[in-house]
C-alpha cells in the first residue's frame, strides 16, 4: 500500500511539473529558444499573484484573471525587445540573453520584496492541505488532484488551440519555416510575439499552482527551472503530452527516491533525468552513424564481390 501512495503521490506531483514546464516546451517547439529565465519569470508571476491579494484584496482567482494579461504583454514585449534581437547572433545568444534576464528579473524581486519567503496558501483556505481518502490509509490531497487535472485541461486547450484555430496553424506552420510563412502573407515576427505571450499565460498558470502549493522566494526561479527543464528533456522536446509524460516520470521517481532515502527526492529524480539523457544523445548518434555503417557494409560487400 505504501509503494502504491508514493506511485500515486508522484504522478499527481507530474501534473504541477507538466504545468510548470508547459511553457518551456512551448517556446522550445515555436522558436528553438531554451529559455533560462523561465523559473524567473515564474516566480515573477507568482509575487506579482500575490500582490494582488494582498494589496487589492481580491481572492487569487481574480488575481490571476488580473495578472494573466500583464505577463501576455511582457511576454510580447519581451520577444520584439530580446527574443527576436537575439535571434539574429545565432542559437547560443537568445540563451545568454535569457541567463541574464534572469538573473536581472531575479535581483529585482530580491530588491522589491526582500529575501522573505511567500505563499499563497494563506489565500485558499483549506484547500492547501484538505485530502480524501480513497481506501484505507491511501489519500490524496485535494489540491493535487486539482493542479493534475488543470495540467490536463491546459495542455488539452493548447492542442486545441494549436489544431483547431488560424493562430495556431500559424504557429506550427512558422515553427516548421518562418522564411516561407513570410511569403504566403504571415508576419512570422507577430507569430513569435503571439507565441511568447501564450508561453507568458502558461508561466503565470504554473505560478498559481507554485505559490498555493509551496512558498517562493526571489531567487526561487533556479530550482523550478531545473525541474522544468528535466520535464521537457524526459518528455521529449516540444510535445506537449510527452511533457506530461515527462512530469510523471519525474514525479514518480522522486516520489520513490524519498521512500527510499530522505534526500533522495532530488538525486532519484535527476539520476532518471540524466539516464533518459544519455539513452537519447545514443540514440541521435546511431541514428546518424546507421546509414554511413549501411554504406560501409555495401561498399565492403561490393569490393568482396
Amino acid at each position: 500500500m505504501e509503494f502504491l501512495n508514493q506511485i500515486i503521490q508522484g504522478v499527481l506531483l507530474g501534473g504541477y511539473y507538466a504545468i510548470l514546464a508547459s511553457g518551456l516546451s512551448f517556446l522550445f517547439g515555436v522558436m528553438r529558444i531554451v529559455n533560462l529565465a523561465h523559473g524567473s519569470l515564474v516566480v515573477l508571476a507568482g509575487y506579482l499573484i500575490f500582490s494582488a491579494c494582498q494589496h487589492l484584496g481580491v481572492g487569487v482567482p481574480v488575481a490571476v484573471l488580473m495578472v494573466m494579461p500583464v505577463m501576455a504583454l511582457l511576454g510580447w514585449a519581451l520577444n520584439r525587445l530580446l527574443l527576436q534581437r537575439s535571434l539574429r547572433g545565432g542559437m547560443l545568444v537568445p540563451i545568454l540573453a535569457t541567463f541574464g534576464l534572469s538573473i536581472v528579473v531575479d535581483n529585482l524581486l530580491f530588491q522589491g520584496f526582500g529575501a522573505d519567503t511567500r505563499s499563497l496558501a494563506p489565500n485558499i483556505g483549506s484547500l492547501s492541505y484538505d485530502s480524501w481518502q480513497i481506501v484505507g490509509d491511501l489519500y490524496v490531497s485535494k489540491l493535487d488532484v486539482m493542479t493534475f487535472g488543470t495540467a490536463v485541461a491546459v495542455l488539452g486547450a493548447l492542442q486545441l488551440v494549436l489544431s483547431r484555430t488560424g493562430i495556431g496553424r500559424a504557429i506550427r506552420a512558422t515553427a516548421e519555416d518562418p522564411d516561407a510563412v513570410n511569403l504566403i502573407g504571415i508576419d512570422s515576427r507577430m507569430v513569435y510575439s503571439a507565441a511568447s505571450a501564450i508561453a507568458l499565460l502558461l508561466i503565470t498558470v504554473a505560478a498559481l499552482f507554485l505559490g498555493m502549493r509551496s512558498t517562493f522566494a526571489p531567487y526561487a526561479g533556479q530550482a523550478q527551472l531545473l525541474f522544468a527543464f528535466e520535464t521537457v528533456v524526459i518528455g521529449g522536446t516540444g510535445s506537449l503530452w510527452g511533457t506530461l509524460l515527462g512530469g510523471i516520470v519525474l514525479g514518480v521517481s522522486q516520489s520513490i527516491g524519498a521512500q527510499i532515502n530522505p534526500i533522495g527526492f532530488l538525486i532519484a529524480g535527476h539520476v532518471v533525468f540524466l539516464a533518459i539523457l544519455v539513452l537519447r544523445v545514443y540514440s541521435k548518434v546511431w541514428h546518424l552513424r546507421r546509414p554511413r555503417l549501411r554504406a560501409a557494409r555495401a561498399s565492403t560487400q561490393g569490393a568482396g564481390a
